[in-house]
């Protein structure tokens, strides 16, 4: 069988791939790209489908669902396609229930939780040391991150274990790293995670819905349209479902691409799909030993997210805002939850049973986690939480071609060894996806940045003359170019938000300390502030 012959041929319809096809078309319209997908729809780890609603049925996001203004490369792609975004409510009382079942459930309505004094203290100065620490990494090659080897010799969990001292903190930063990777702290470099959180602007931004934030916005009609419109500006014949690739040859000239079916010829391939994906792929002649041992050495998180949709937001009439942050030791099986109303007004509730939790969940039956999440959510917000709509949910371990959500991590000792791999080319193969992106890597912001820099690279090789002078300088430096207006969002990535979480927390403190009768804590409370106070205030303002 004579094989079909493209220019690139791209593995993986996510939001990368698609992204790649389209940054491609745009430059050369004559030039022939094939997507091939596993799947039997676009989006990757996007996914969005209707439910029963107060009003019929309406559409939400059981994968990638927010956006923030400073995700530029996003947020400029959804103005492009000629989508809306809408702000996440979070106005109201936020419920946050962390420690044993006899733990008192707490209410706060700042981006400070309800802690004792101690705890209040030690989360403002592990905050503060992490943000000195992010603001010395170097996104683009880790490893020349001051003491990167001790950084990333160590697991997240070591760090945490080090530098806090109370249990409340070591439970809530736990807590956070769940909600967000999908993983326990245990399971993640520390380096790792500096590098994630500095290419969001900070650990705040990773975990807040304020103004920048990664939970700001979110898209009217659901983020799997964004892949379903660039799908039809590429062209649906030019993408092919349900045709999972198998093996890469390349040689001199050509790179052959196989699905159990097909074969195909092309220039130029680009592999979009998460690296434990790519991993799976037989490549021939094989993948430098960098590249092998780092792919096979990436777990993917374990997140099964949910919609409980109800009559009415019961939820705002009480003053709640929808959001719930609970531990693992209370018997709940969700992490966090949001307000989930849709445009259209349809109310309802979206959550996160991930990493520890969703371990201890998942092997249940779907009646008795959908029962154990509905009885969380009335202990917290009321009886009215039992009389919902309806309960669905998406367990994305199960998801054929992704295995796991919402980001691949790395273990210790990967990004100092290993890490340039990950988006250096070879050969023909250019690597996508949301992992391998500098700005707000494993959202959607960072698989369209990462789809942008690989469709660059391809450029180069194929027809270098599509590309400006500054596009070939910001390629070598593995980036892509971006607008004024990019530059100045991206200049708002600095570290403001911990600034000020530091300052209303030493007020709160320095206002504790006058009603603490606990002398222990006054003293360590005290040298902490006189410590704190004028050193991180002048660094915190410097910025």
């Amino acid at each position: 069988m004579t094989a079909e012959i493209w220019d690139v041929i791209i593995v993986g319809a996510g939001l990368s791939g698609l992204s790649a096809a389209h940054f491609l078309r745009k430059r050369n319209s004559q030039m022939r790209i094939l997507l091939l997908e596993g799947k039997d729809r676009v989006g990757g780890r996007t996914f969005s489908s209707e439910i029963p609603a107060a009003n019929g049925v309406d559409r939400w996001d059981f994968g990638g669902q927010w956006v923030g203004r400073t995700q530029t490369h996003i947020l400029d792609l959804i103005k492009e396609l000629g989508f809306e975004t809408y702000p996440q409510f979070n106005t109201g009382k936020k419920v946050h229930h962390i420690g044993g079942p006899d733990a008192k459930v707490r209410t706060y309505r700042t981006s400070i939780p309800a802690l004792s004094l101690m705890a209040l203290v030690d989360l403002t100065q592990i905050l503060w040391r992490i943000d000195k620490l992010c603001a010395t990494v170097c996104v683009l090659d880790p490893s020349r991150t001051p003491n990167a080897v001790e950084l990333d010799s160590m697991t997240m969990h070591s760090y945490i274990e080090q530098h806090t001292w109370t249990a409340e903190i070591k439970e809530e930063l736990g807590l956070a790293i769940r909600s967000v990777f999908g993983v326990e702290p245990s399971q993640m470099s520390f380096l790792f995670f500096l590098m994630y959180a500095t290419a969001a602007g900070g650990l705040l931004p990773l975990l807040e819905s304020t103004s920048g934030a990664a939970q700001e916005l979110k898209i009217k009609g659901g983020t799997q349209q964004l892949s379903e419109s660039l799908a039809g500006l590429v062209g649906w014949k030019n993408v092919r479902l349900g045709s999972a690739v198998t093996a890469i040859w390349q040689d001199a000239e050509w790179a052959r691409v196989t699905t159990v079916t097909n074969t195909f010829l092309c220039r130029a391939v680009i592999v979009s799909c998460p690296p434990h994906l790519a991993a799976k792929i037989h490549y021939q002649p094989a993948l430098p030993s960098q590249r092998e041992f780092l792919t096979q050495n990436m777990p993917v998180g374990h997140m099964i997210k949910f919609v409980v949709t109800y009559q009415q937001a019961f939820w705002k009439e009480k003053g709640f805002s929808g959001e719930i942050v609970a531990g693992p030791l209370i018997n709940c099986p969700f992490c966090v939850t949001f307000d989930a109303t849709s445009p259209n007004g349809n109310a309802a509730l979206v959550g996160f049973i991930s990493g520890m939790q969703a371990t201890m969940w998942s092997s249940k039956e779907d009646g008795e986690r959908r029962n154990a999440v509905i009885s969380s959510l009335s202990r917290f917000l009321g009886p009215k939480a039992a009389s919902f709509i309806h309960y669905e949910e998406k367990d994305w371990a199960k998801e054929e071609y992704n295995g796991g959500c919402p980001v691949n991590v790395m273990a210790p000792g990967l990004l100092t060894y290993y890490h340039p791999s990950l988006r250096k080319p070879v050969g023909r193969i250019h690597w996508a996806g949301t992992e391998t992106a500098t700005q707000w890597c494993g959202y959607m912001s960072g698989a369209v940045q990462a789809g942008q820099r690989a469709a660059l690279e391809v450029l180069a090789e194929l027809c270098p003359m599509a590309l400006s002078k500054e596009e070939q300088e910001a390629m070598q430096h593995g980036e892509t170019v971006m607008t004024p207006l990019q530059q100045a969002q991206l200049h708002k990535l600095s570290y403001p938000s911990i600034g000020k979480f530091v300052v209303t927390t030493t007020v709160m403190i320095s206002a504790a300390l006058l009603l603490a009768r606990n002398q222990n804590a006054l003293l360590k409370a005290k040298i902490y502030l006189a410590n704190v106070f004028s050193g991180t205030m002048h660094y915190v303002f410097q910025k």
